[in-house]
């Protein structure tokens, strides 16, 4: 009965079903009809390719990676392609030649090989114009070749076995199945890398770009990388390089282009709104109109435009993913037909199973890629962002950038570019969910009818309930948000002035607040946590509830309803589906809602105001510099500046002098274009360089600081040491100018970090030196050096524009021309002489001040210059950073070999980060169960294994309803059938509620204890730790890795279980209804055990890689942001955005690997999972006789969803193990050593001590850190009760160590001090700081109120507090604020001068007063009026305290009793000022110097 016919003649025939279809379907030996292997079957590949095409060519058509040379196997793929098409067209001709003879053939057999034949020769051509166009391996050719094999084995296997007397045709077949499958196995090799292509000097090139379609498909290409990752922990060298389109420097130019673009697109249509103002009555509608008009540019927009069109490739595969992910179920209904039909033939089964494999399959490598599509995205989103807002944040003015912290522009950089990221890879959730969700009702109104309305419902009704939980949830994020913002933004503060706080023993009072905030915090979790429970309870049971709503609906509607297994599982497994699109959908709206939150702030930064980069013009001809008149004022400077007319000729050299607040800094500011310009001009002729008055100093090595970007150029470099008095600090430095300074040049004293400041200014040559108070932190004596040497008439930068702010009157009669300042105004200018004889203020002025003119310029100054060594100045003395001589055994014999040795090893001050490497240990896990509490831990495992069991319970019920025979069209007992169903169900809902509230109850309590511990040791870390470690990797600690444990970590956890939890039940309920099932597990266990633990070892050493190379952005960052003015005065912002780029890139190349990692995983593990729903059909087929149509539906719905389980447990686990890292890096931080107990109960030392204030030193000597060098030794002095000492000596000499003893921030090395008696070792270390007052060098304040800032523990009365500021003389300036005493100052006292934050000090020492008070270079920043005034301060309120004075006037010392004279840490000498001079040592050459003596 074979109709070999004419085939195009009648409908029936050309399908050839009804005549045959028990030829092809019920039998054991099924077969095709010819006809349709000729026609549908044939010409399936010919549409895929012609429909391809068009696309494909377009793509190739834009692709240019030059062209691959003619290879071997090139020319084979063409030669068995134009073997094809001959083949092919031979089939034509036999079909003319039969014509011929008089033997009509069918239509068929002239069409069907004209368009294969057509197809062929298409192909081939492509294969050389893909060549052409440097396609390596092309995924379009190979899904050709693949489908054109596919479609050729039914018909070969026919032909096999049926003979026909066709030989001819036969024959041609063969051979064209035989090439097809050479050509299938061709393309899957690739061509060699393209010739021409742009040769990359790549070291480590990413094999991505050249590896083939199928490597590509399955991420098969990474699996070395993998391997490698296993076998040895991952280091930076073996990271590829990133793909050229993955580079900050090119996505930030798109996306700033696009911003820009926006910008003025916005600024157009809001320009163009306002044009339209009439004058008659319908004026104010107008206005109203135009302000809806005046539309904000959106970064939205700028976003959408630059990333759009790569991310719609991704929503393209997942679109095709989701209708795929409709086949299965439709199959498993097919499948369990199959089962209860009992003489079906078994071929049927074996192709069910197949077909269902091949589905999955599909479906995973599609998901993948759409996955890897929207990754990518979001890592290019992150960087874009990032990059725009640190070009952005060097444009932006003073006044913009004091409205937002470092704090939180560091966390628009690292927190709200990560919600970007997140919420990218879900993003296509928006559409996919709704279509899902439409697609499954389709399906299950035919299974079950209008009683799926009453599972809709409830999910309708679920819907507002999750959003609601939702916007709560999110409502509390915000707040969280706020608590976490400020407490970094506090440790921030505590962590710069540690040093200040531990001087004040003001510990507890900052502890205090940081607790506060984080009860605050954590309360906020607590509420979240009750939310999450809720809404992990409703996701558990919402399918449950549907399925259980629909079920009961359908049974007990009519009577002859009955549900069997097809319709119950198929249904169920529907249900799955339905499942996570319901679960995301919710919390997709509220990631959107949080990420539309970083976008407000985000596209808020952008818009700030930006510096004018015209207000001060630099190309003026006219002769020399000028301003014109400049009226301006800063909007939230401290002060205005009005009306200055001011002229500086070039190569002038320009003093400013005027009070504390007057306007000096804010005049530079003003000439570099820093301050808001209201009206009049500014010009500057010629290039700038700045030297502020606080000196930034980069976390480079100190030669990178001078040089700043320069190119070196050695004779110049050496001069401008010397002239800097910088070669003897060079001596002294562990490795010379290569040793690394720390953030903030934390191991540099005050002066040196000043004189490199000006040595980079130097330097840089430029044509005009504003120079903002350069002389203040350094010795007097450097001061003159640097004065005669550098800015001084005779100075290296003779014949340069030289504006010099400063305070030291010595300098005054060498200058060309003096401003005085007052009050933002200039009061008189002229020049030394002149304005003597004017005899107004400025004269008054230095008739009080002025020394000696006519100091004696003899040979004496040069000698002294040349005996003395100016060490790096006391603070921070020479050996805080010799880590390394140390190693070398103890001292050195001579200063010149240590440093040659130490050079050979550069050490450098701040070590890096160390990461873990290998296997997170387990009793990290360990450590985080007893935060948590073990009892707790237990009671959690408890919980999730009966949730399971409730859960199985419920299907093995369900399908043995099912299984109930059906009686006259009925069942019976439906409602106890419901009833159990039910109480499971909800039973299992109820324990998910229940554990998962425990489970974040107990992360809470981790973290809260975690957290308290970290801090608590912070508090008690020894100050070295501080001088070593960047804040920032603390900081990191107290923001990113708490965060972690906050909220990361509880639900990773949670995931886990629920994961693990689920596998395992899967396994058991297939093991339980197809025993056979139990021999593949081994296997695929070991297979999903040797991914796992390949995949965990490489992808935990990436994120580790990552986080450690992403600390240093920010590092950069807010180093940046410091550092703004600095930068844009020597126009170096270029280079500053190529380092940050470079920094962004160093992180992204671990990320990508990362991502690449979870597909590679992802694909791998489907698989297995794939495997497991072959083996449950393919079994449930074989055992068919022994098994019912309810077990396999069970068995086969429980196998297809375990594959995302079996995903997510490797991703949780992986998660779990590298985010536990924290607990790790929280720990290793919590138990840093910590410096001796703050009070020691049985030692505390009387209420009233110190009464006397006497000082004794007994053979007393300190170093730094152990392994150095002693800084003081063997000090032996008594100082008795209410004595005034001053303590002098050359840089270095041990003067700052000496306070810092007092307060036994350093520890003796031998030896002791007493105090009144008491020896200070051996008491509390807070009753020993309470009771010293210190005035220390730098001025710190903390952002909070004045009186917080003064009176930390409110110890003191208002009136105290008004007091102390009175006498410190800052009681007209706090009763001129608006909020007196609760007067905010910002971080740092940004709005506060230097010298008024130096008064603040003062009144603190004031309001403390203690017996024994030390003033540390307290004098330095401040003019000489101000510094009379506390001196006289001092003298009159201390007048019977002990006071200690390390002096660099010595004007101000030259009344005290006694001075004590330091070199090299030992006492050169201790006496009064009168004898010290008439014995002519080296207190007199000092006194020579400043012209005392």
């Amino acid at each position: 009965g074979r109709k070999s016919g004419r085939c195009l003649e009648g409908e029936q025939v050309l399908w050839g079903w009804e005549p045959d279809a028990n030829l092809s379907i019920h039998t054991d030996n099924p077969d095709l009809t010819p006809c349709f292997q000729n026609t549908i079957l044939a010409w399936i590949p010919s549409i895929y390719l012609w429909t391809a095409l068009p696309f494909y060519l377009l793509y190739l058509k834009r692709s240019k990676r030059g062209y691959i040379v003619l290879s071997m196997l090139s020319r084979f793929k063409t030669l068995f392609g134009v073997l094809l098409w001959c083949v092919s067209w031979a089939d034509l001709f036999y079909s003319f030649h039969e014509l011929l003879q008089s033997r009509t053939p069918p239509p068929v057999y002239f069409v069907t090989p004209l368009v294969i034949g057509i197809t062929m020769l298409l192909a081939t051509l492509l294969i050389q114009y893909e060549r052409l166009r440097g396609v390596q391996s092309s995924g379009v050719l190979i899904i050709f070749w693949f489908l054109s094999v596919l479609c050729a084995v039914g018909p070969f296997r026919s032909k096999i076995v049926t003979t026909t007397a066709q030989r001819f045709r036969s024959a041609t077949f063969y051979i064209y199945f035989v090439l097809l499958i050479i050509e299938l196995i061709l393309s899957c090799f690739k061509e060699k890398p393209p010739f021409f292509s742009p040769a990359s000097a790549d070291p480590n090139p990413s094999p991505e770009l050249t590896s083939g379609f199928l490597s590509r498909l399955t991420f098969w290409w990474f699996t070395s990388f993998a391997i490698r990752g296993y076998k040895k922990p991952l280091e930076d060298k073996d990271l590829w390089s990133l793909n050229e389109d993955d580079v900050s420097k090119n996505i930030v130019q798109k996306l700033s282009r696009e911003w820009d673009r926006e910008k003025a697109d916005a600024q157009s249509k809001s320009n163009h709104a306002l044009n339209h103002v009439g004058d008659g009555p319908e004026e104010a509608e107008v206005l109203i109109r135009g302000k809806r008009h005046n539309r904000k540019p959106s970064f939205l927009k700028a976003l959408l435009r630059t990333f759009g069109p790569y991310f719609l490739i991704g929503s393209f595969f997942k679109l095709i993913q989701d209708l795929l992910s409709f086949v299965n179920p439709q199959l498993l209904s097919v499948l369990i037909s199959f089962i209860k039909n009992k003489d079906a033939p078994t071929w049927w089964g074996f192709l069910i199973a197949a077909l269902m494999f091949t589905c999955t399959v599909l479906q995973t490598l599609i998901v993948h890629q759409h996955f890897q599509y929207c990754f990518v995205t979001g890592m290019r989103l992150r960087t874009g962002i990032t990059g725009v807002i640190y070009r952005k944040s060097l444009v932006i003015t003073n006044s913009a950038k004091r409205s937002s912290t470092v704090g939180e522009i560091v966390n628009l950089m690292s927190v709200d570019a990560q919600r970007f990221m997140d919420l990218v890879a879900f993003l296509n959730m928006l559409w996919s969910a709704p279509l899902q969700t439409c697609l499954a009702l389709y399906f299950l109104w035919q299974a079950l009818g209008p009683s799926v309305l009453a599972g809709v419902a409830v999910m309708v009704l679920l819907i507002p309930f999750n959003s609601a939980v939702a916007i709560k949830t999110r409502a509390f994020q915000v707040e969280q948000m706020q608590y976490k913002d400020s407490r970094i933004k506090l440790m921030n503060e505590i962590l710069g002035g540690i040093k200040v706080l531990k001087l004040y023993a003001w510990e507890p009072s900052f502890s205090e607040k940081v607790l506060e905030i984080r009860k605050n915090e954590l309360r906020v979790l607590k509420k979240s946590a009750y939310l999450n429970s809720l809404s992990n309870f409703a996701w558990t049971s919402s399918p449950f509830l549907v399925a259980l709503t629909t079920f009961a609906v359908y049974v007990l509607v009519d009577e002859r309803n009955t549900l069997d297994a097809e319709k119950a599982f198929v249904s169920l497994s529907l249900f799955n589906i339905l499942k996570f699109p319901l679960a995301m959908l919710p919390q997709l709206i509220s990631n959107i809602a949080q990420t539309s939150v970083s976008l407000k702030r985000i596209q808020q930064f952008l818009s700030h105001d930006e510096l004018d980069p015209n207000c001060v013009e630099r190309n003026v001809i006219a002769p020399g510099k000028e301003f014109g008149a400049v009226l301006h004022g800063a909007a939230a400077g401290a002060c205005f500046l009005h009306s200055i007319n001011l002229l500086v000729p070039s190569g002038a050299l320009v003093a400013v002098v005027g009070h504390v607040g007057c306007g000096k800094s804010s005049l530079l500011s003003a000439l570099l274009g820093e301050m808001e310009k209201l009206e009049g001009e500014v010009a500057v002729k010629g290039s700038v360089a700045y030297v502020p008055q606080q000196a930034w100093i980069q976390n480079a090595t100190l030669k990178d600081n001078i040089l700043f970007g320069q190119a070196p150029n050695e004779q110049k470099y050496q001069n401008i040491l010397e002239a800097c008095a910088l070669k003897a600090d060079l001596e002294v430095l562990p490795g010379g100018d290569h040793t690394e300074i720390g953030e903030k040049g934390i191991n540099l004293s005050g002066g040196q970090r000043q004189r490199v400041s000006l040595a980079r200014a130097v330097f840089s040559s430029s044509d005009i030196y504003l120079l903002d108070d350069p002389l203040s932190a350094v010795d007097s004596h450097v001061a003159k050096h640097i004065f005669d040497q550098v800015i001084g008439p005779d100075g290296v930068l003779k014949g340069k524009t030289r504006v010099l702010v400063t305070h030291g009157i010595g300098f005054l009669p060498q200058v060309d021309h003096i401003v005085v300042l007052a009050d933002g105004k200039i009061s008189e200018m002229g020049s030394y002489q002149e304005l003597l004889k004017q005899n107004k203020a400025f004269a008054e002025f230095l008739r009080n001040y002025a020394l000696d003119e006519n100091i004696e310029e003899d040979e004496l100054t040069s000698t002294v210059l040349k005996r003395e060594r100016f060490f790096p100045n006391g603070s921070v003395a020479l050996t805080r950073q010799l880590s390394v001589i140390s190693s070398e055994g103890g001292e050195c014999p001579s200063k010149m070999s240590a440093r040659r040795r130490v050079a050979e090893k550069k050490p450098k001050l701040i070590q890096a980060e160390t990461t873990e490497v290998g296997t997170v240990k387990l009793t990290v896990f360990w450590q985080y169960m007893k935060a948590v509490s073990p009892v707790i831990s237990l009671i959690i495992c408890f919980l999730y294994c009966c949730q399971n069991a409730a859960a199985i319970g419920a299907n093995v019920w369900l399908s043995d309803w099912t299984n109930e025979p059906v009686i006259n069209g009925t069942q019976h007992n439906t409602s106890m059938r419901i009833g159990v169903y039910a109480a499971l169900g909800l039973l299992q809902g109820f324990i998910v509620f229940v554990s998962s509230f425990t489970l974040a109850m107990g992360g809470i309590n981790a973290a809260r204890k975690l957290h308290a511990a970290l801090l608590e040791n912070k508090f008690h870390t020894p100050q070295s730790f501080y001088d070593t470690t960047p804040t920032g990797r603390v900081i990191n600690r107290f923001s990113k890795d708490i965060f972690v444990i906050d909220e990361v970590i509880p639900p990773t956890i949670l995931m886990f279980l629920g994961t693990f939890f689920v596998s395992l039940s899967t396994m058991i309920v297939i093991i339980a209804s197809t025993p056979l099932f139990a021999v593949v597990i081994v296997p695929l266990a070991v297979l999903y055990f040797f991914v796992q633990r390949f995949y965990v070892a490489t992808s935990r050493q990436l994120k580790r890689l990552e986080s450690v190379s992403r600390s240093p952005i920010y590092s950069h960052f807010s180093e940046t942001i410091s550092g703004t003015s600095v930068i844009r005065a020597y126009q170096r912002e270029k280079s500053f955005i190529d380092i940050s780029d470079r920094k962004v890139d160093e992180n992204q190349k671990c990320y990508y690997p990362s991502i690449v990692s979870n597909r590679w995983l992802g694909i791998r593990v489907e698989f297995v999972g794939n495997c497991i729903v072959l083996f449950a059909a393919l079994f449930a087929v074989i055992g068919k006789s022994s098994l019912n149509a309810g077990l396999v539906g069970l068995s086969v719905s429980y196998a297809l969803q375990v594959t995302l389980a079996l995903n997510w447990m490797v991703r949780t686990t992986s998660d779990l193990e590298t985010n536990i890292v924290a607990v790790e890096r929280i720990k290793e931080y919590s138990e840093t050593e910590t410096e001796a107990p703050w009070i020691i109960e049985d030692k505390r030392p009387p209420a009233d001590w110190p009464s006397r204030g006497e000082l004794e030193f007994v053979n007393y000597s300190v170093r730094y850190r152990k392994g150095l060098d002693l800084v003081l030794k063997d000090l032996n002095l008594q100082v008795h009760g209410g004595e005034k000492i001053g303590i002098v000596g050359r840089t270095g000499a041990g003067k700052s160590s000496m306070t810092l003893c007092l307060f036994r921030i350093l520890e003796a090395a031998k030896g002791e001090i007493r105090i009144d008696g008491v020896r200070i070792s051996e008491i509390g270390l807070h009753d020993l700081r309470s009771r010293l007052t210190i005035i220390p060098q730098d001025p710190v304040l903390f952002s909070g109120t004045l009186r917080m800032n003064l009176d930390p523990f409110n110890k003191y009365s208002d009136e105290e507090v008004w007091k102390a500021l009175e006498l410190s003389h800052l009681k007209k300036f706090v009763s001129s604020q608006p909020s007196m005493l609760e007067f905010e100052c910002s971080e740092g006292g940004e709005n506060l001068s230097v010298g008024q934050r130096q008064l603040i000090c003062l009144a603190r020492a004031l309001l403390r007063k203690t017996r024994i008070l030390i003033l540390d270079e307290a004098t330095a920043a401040i003019d000489l009026e101000t510094d009379d005034l506390i001196q006289m301060t001092i003298r009159t309120q201390f007048e019977d305290c002990t006071v200690l004075t390390i002096a660099h006037r010595l004007n101000t010392i030259m009344d005290y009793t006694r001075i004590l004279v330091l070199d090299n840490g030992t006492i050169a000498e201790f006496d009064t000022p009168t004898n010290l001079i008439a014995s002519r040592g080296i207190f007199y050459g000092m006194a020579k110097d400043a012209g005392l003596a």
